[in-house]
């Protein structure tokens, strides 16, 4: 089980408390654990990547392991404690002002 934190704005919308657990087959990558999410939620998509291109959203975060993975490629595997479920892959939405 992949352990996915959702924003909270995004908790709400998918009716979710806390952590989100989804079933991801290897190679776990941002793009299957996105993918995974957004079947197990569909009202998600759109929200975190865009509709057409898949690309992350501009004020979109992905973090694991205490590692910025928001800018690496969607298909580059993740940590090994985010595919066994030890550590949680964080989707976290950015903030902007001035």
């Amino acid at each position: 089980m992949i352990l996915v934190s959702l924003p909270p704005h995004l908790r709400t919308l998918a009716r979710v408390e806390g952590d989100v657990a989804l079933e991801v087959a290897a190679p776990v990558t941002q793009r299957a654990v996105l993918d995974a999410l957004e079947a197990a939620y569909p009202m998600l998509r759109g929200t975190i990547r865009d509709r057409v291109t898949a690309r992350r959203r501009a004020f979109m975060r992905f973090f694991a392991c205490r590692r910025d993975y928001s800018n690496a490629e969607p298909d580059a595997p993740l940590p090994a404690e985010v595919a066994s479920g030890a550590e949680p892959f964080l989707v976290v939405g950015a903030i902007a002002g001035g």
